[in-house]
């Protein structure tokens, strides 16, 4: 999930489509560079231990848009294959 949230942060596509679980991952990817991410706020997690193959991760990602200021309130779901981590997809909240 941070992996994931400071490639947002840092415009970094090819790692946010790599860690991207095949059945939902998009064929590109365009991040809007007029948003900046600020802050990753982790609410709460469910499995995602060492011996889990899924887990969810529930987050704020706080961002700012020229003078406006968001928080994108988000429950993700996060599969292990492989011994990888792949964002499978996520329920806004």
């Amino acid at each position: 999930m941070r992996s994931r949230y400071t490639a947002f942060a840092h415009g970094d596509v090819a790692h946010l489509l790599r860690t991207w679980h095949p059945s939902t991952r998009p064929t590109t990817l365009t991040l809007d560079p007029s948003i900046r991410w600020t802050q990753l706020e982790v609410l709460d997690r469910v499995g995602g231990g060492l011996f889990d193959s899924d887990g969810v991760v529930e987050f704020r990602a706080h961002y700012r848009e020229g003078p406006q200021s968001g928080v994108l309130h988000e429950s993700s779901r996060f599969v292990r294959e492989a011994g990888q981590w792949f964002y499978r997809d996520g329920t806004a909240r």
